[in-house]
């Protein structure tokens, strides 16, 4: 069958927090960060043959990237290429998840598995999509397609590739902070991987959360750790210290240990995650992930993608009652545009932008 939105009014949402597909979130969450407690990303793990096959559908994806372009743009903003890649990826998941999925469900799981990329219409990325690879993980594991003993490479090898591709797709085509709100959570996109870095961390006897703030330490240990690869990228792609432009990570590292660190960044997923309308009201429910929420037209259920930055698609949860959502915002350019930009306004290259645009 295939997914679709049950989650409209706080009502909704409340239920959902206190439903049976909630608490499978969050324990399958759960499962995955202690499977990584003290792992390195350059440790020695075992390969199943279920691992090697979701790390061969993520270089397909990785391929389908490098094959689609971008379209040359003087936009800071999404470039409409992503459109063709998500056409493309779209077409042939059926076939690429055929290899292990059973037919039967393919139609379900690879709905959650193509949401994880991004929004089509907005060319926007944000913890709502990381939620959707996460959802599909998870219909894996509840199929038997994922055993427990997997945990560890499913999270050390194919969720950090999923995000490696992920920053490839950010690189490529500019995908914007979704709901414009980013610069006030980890990142501009992620969280997950914070929350799986410090677990890593969690059992380390001298890097603490302050060292961060060390670049040397940041380039030494990013091969090791996830926490300090995500800060590093951040880094990269932004200028002025962390409390200017991730204020979320500079205050995360004043923490005593890294085990609160992950403890709070597992709290802080269920609350400002799965907790959160704007977020939630776009996820899908089926067969392996189920809830009922409140009833809604066939055509608003089925669609995740009937909103853009003007908010029009709203209107339908608007008259029921609810607050605004503001899940959309005002369009705020990726930073690794205004990154791009700068580089090719230094460099004297004939696209750079004539001129600065905010928020980068």
């Amino acid at each position: 069958m295939i997914p679709v939105r049950q989650i409209l009014t706080p009502d909704d949402l409340a239920r959902f927090l206190e439903s049976p597909a909630c608490a499978e979130i969050m324990d399958f969450l759960n499962a995955l960060n202690d499977s990584v407690i003290g792992v390195k990303i350059t440790d020695e793990i075992d390969d199943s043959p279920m691992i090697k096959n979701l790390l061969q559908l993520l270089e397909n994806i990785k391929q389908t990237n490098d094959d689609i372009k971008p379209i040359e743009t003087n936009s800071r903003f999404g470039n409409p290429a992503f459109r063709d890649f998500y056409d493309k990826v779209e077409q042939s998941l059926p076939a690429w998840l055929a290899d292990f999925v059973p037919s039967e469900n393919v139609e379900e799981v690879s709905k959650y598995l193509q949401d994880s990329f991004g929004n089509r219409k907005r060319i926007d990325y944000g913890t709502g999509h990381e939620l959707n690879f996460l959802a599909f993980l998870l219909c894996l594991h509840k199929l038997e397609l994922i055993k427990h003993e997997e945990y560890k490479a499913l999270v050390i090898h194919v969720f950090f590739k999923y995000v490696a591709v992920m920053r490839g797709l950010q690189m490529s085509y500019w995908l914007e902070p979704a709901g414009s709100h980013g610069v006030w959570g980890l990142d501009d996109y992620q969280f997950l991987p914070f929350l799986f870095g410090a677990a890593q961390l969690r059992s380390h006897k001298h890097l603490r959360p302050k060292s961060i703030h060390n670049a040397e330490i940041l380039d030494e240990f990013c091969k090791d750790y996830m926490y300090f690869e995500c800060v590093r990228f951040v880094n990269s792609i932004k200028t002025g210290s962390l409390r200017w432009h991730s204020p979320m990570i500079d205050d995360i590292s004043a923490a005593k240990s890294w085990e609160k660190v992950d403890i709070g960044l597992i709290k802080m997923f269920k609350a400002e995650v799965i907790g959160k309308l704007p977020i939630m009201q776009h996820f899908m429910f089926g067969s392996l992930i189920a809830f009922t929420g409140g009833s809604m037209p066939s055509d608003v259920a089925h669609d995740a993608d009937d909103c853009d930055h003007g908010c029009g698609g709203h209107t339908q949860v608007y008259a029921f009652g609810q607050e605004f959502p503001d899940c959309c915002g005002i369009k705020v350019p990726s930073a690794i545009a205004a990154a791009q930009a700068e580089k090719d306004s230094a460099s004297g290259a004939r696209n750079a932008f004539a001129r600065p645009i905010p928020f980068d």
